[in-house]
Parts: C-alpha cells; structure tokens; sequence
C-alpha cells in the first residue's frame, strides 16, 4: 500500500512527491513517455520574486533560498528590462510599481540590448533581481529525492480510472492502491478529481505561445536582460545563444497537448519588432504551453475538505517553479499536521475551502 500517490510528473507533482518522500511511501504518476512533458517542459524559466498575486510573491519569498543553494542553487543571474513606447506611460509605471523595478534612461537601456530602437523607446527599467532556473535540474533533483527515500517515478502511466473502497485504487498502466491520493495534473486537475467523485475546483488552462529566433543582428544575446514590454505584452529572453519570443497571451483552452497559434505568434512578434531595430525573418521553432489557473490566480494547496486523503497541489498558472519549492513545503505541512512556514493569511488564500464557498 502506497502512502501517497502523486498523478502528474511535472514540477508540481515532483516537488510535491520530493516533500513527502520524508514521511511515507511516494509513487509518482506520469502519463507521458518524460517528466515535465507539458507545461513544465516548455516553461520560460525564470525568477522573478515579485512576479504575480500576493500569495505567489509569499512563495516566492519562502522559497528563494532553497533556489540559491540546495544542491549548488538552481539561479543564474539574468536580470529583468521592462521597455514601453511612447503611448505607453501609464502601463509602464504601472508594471513598475508592481514589479519593484528601477526606471533608466532610454540610452542606458540601449547600451545594456544594442537592439533597441532609439526612436520608439521611451520608457525603460530594470532589475538585477531576475534569474534563470534550472529547470530540467530541479526537476531530475526532487525526482532523485523522491527515489533516494524509496519512491518511484513513473512514467507512461495514464490514469483511466480512479475508486475508493477504505483506500484509492487507480488504474494507470497498472493498478495502484493507496492511502492518499495527490492531484497535481495540471492543466487536467479537474478531470482527475471528476474519476474520485471530487468537485472540480473550476482550473482553466491558458495556451501561452512561444518562438525561437537566431541571435539578433548576429549578437551575442547571453548577457542580455530578460526584455517585457507593457502589460506583460510580449517577453523576449535569450536562450542557449539563440533568442525566446512570446506574446505572452493567455488564451483559455482545454487540456490538450498545445500547439503554437500562427496568427497569435505574428501579433506578439509584432510588439516586439515594434521597439527594436531588427526585424524577425526566421523562425527556428515554435511551440506553446498550457498555464493553468482557478479563478483568483494563485494556487490551490492541500487536501479537499470532502475527503482529506485527496490532495490537491494545483493551479500553478505560470509561476509553477519558482513557487514550488515553499509550495511543497507548505503542502507537506498542510498533509502532516505540522505548522506552516507562511503566514496564515496567504495559508488562507491557497486552500481548496476559498474556492467552494
């Protein structure tokens, strides 16, 4: 008998299993051929501490260390440029009081990307405290927990059904039977709390397009800032000496596996063309990814108040790494009994019971 048994190999279901690995047998259930196959494979990858509602920037927060230094740290500095127009005043300062970041001149922001464009620039801001993550190594990591403890990580394990008699049984590729059962499907949380008996908690996935690019003019893009235009408008970041282009759209969508948007790419590419001197010819790759929110944003973390052997770790939207590492903490603590290192007000903004009321 399984004590917990997680369904989703992405960052949610990895850190989840991670944490409880400490206190009972984890299995964890991926349905795909890899982990992180979806949402968690095809994440932009960074930090930025004051990215998101209030409860995600708590996350944040409590996690940051556990980023910077278990296992030799995950971040490597970025840094964050925030780049509006002329018409596009009120929405930057809005992004800069949000974001916490430093207002600089246009020419300062042209010496950092060459690639600005001096005539349509006329607002900029930055932020050192803006990191890439490691991803695919945190990930591999909380699995390597996880089995260093006695769990296993599965994959090519798609649920089909789900019963309870005194404990869970699920039919995957195999049949599993535990005491507890962890919801950390993404995009599909839903589904999967439908085959338990469980009310959903109304999750909505969101398509987020993305484009990769040869360097700009030819540049060497590694030390560059990650770049995001008004309104998260579109973001731009360099990528293993190529560049990233998203029109950062969130687009509800069903749980599928996701495909870029031609027209939605164009218009993104657009915006960002709009503010620099050269233009996109080529696309080396596209692709597209499913953000997952409830209905106020931040997450959804701990057991169901109809039946607390069920465990949700959903809801992750897109600030499922940077969160994970408190978020499983603060998980681990809701299914043990033990306290809680966040402050009870946002404990209370990411349990299921906000959600049902």
């Amino acid at each position: 008998m399984i004590d917990f048994l997680i369904i989703g190999g992405g960052i949610a279901g990895l850190s989840a299993g991670a944490r409880l690995s400490a206190h009972g047998s984890v299995t964890v259930l991926e349905a795909e051929d890899a982990l992180g196959y979806h949402s968690s494979g095809r994440s932009a990858a960074m930090f930025e501490e004051n990215y998101g509602p209030p409860s995600v920037v708590a996350l944040n927060q409590a996690g940051v260390d556990y980023l910077r230094s278990a296992n030799g740290g995950y971040l490597t500095p970025r840094g964050l440029m925030l780049v509006a127009g002329h018409d596009q005043a009120d929405l930057f300062a809005k992004d800069v009081e949000e974001l916490n970041v430093r207002p600089i001149s246009p020419q300062q922001a042209i010496d950092k990307v060459p690639i600005l464009n001096p005539d349509a620039l006329a607002h900029a801001a930055v932020s050192v405290d803006a990191f890439d993550i490691d991803t695919d190594r945190l990930m591999q990591d909380f699995a390597r927990v996880i089995r260093g403890n006695g769990g296993a990580v599965l994959t090519r394990q798609a649920v089909t059904d789900i019963c309870k008699s005194g404990h869970w049984v699920v039919q995957a590729g195999d049949v599993f039977e535990a005491r507890n059962l962890v919801n950390a499907a993404g995009a599909w949380v839903d589904e999967v709390a439908a085959m338990a008996g469980l009310p959903p908690i109304g999750i909505v996935p969101k398509r987020r397009s993305m484009a990769r690019i040869p360097a700009p003019g030819g540049h060497d893009v590694s030390n560059w800032p990650m770049l995001m235009g008004p309104g998260e408008g579109w973001y731009a970041k360099p990528d293993a000496g190529k560049y990233l282009v998203s029109p950062s759209e969130a687009e509800p969508t069903t749980p599928h596996d996701a495909y870029a948007d031609d027209l939605v790419l164009a218009e993104g590419l657009a915006r960002y063309e709009a503010v620099v001197t050269t233009p996109v010819t080529r696309l080396e790759a596209n692709w597209a990814g499913l953000r997952s929110f409830v209905s106020d944003g931040t997450l959804v973390l701990g057991p169901d108040p109809q039946d607390r052997s069920f465990i949700w770790c959903a809801g992750q939207g897109g600030y499922g790494f940077q969160t994970s590492p408190a978020a499983s903490s603060h998980l681990a603590s809701l299914v043990t009994g033990t306290p809680s290192e966040l402050p009870q007000d946002i404990v209370n903004q990411l349990h299921v019971e906000r959600l049902r009321s």
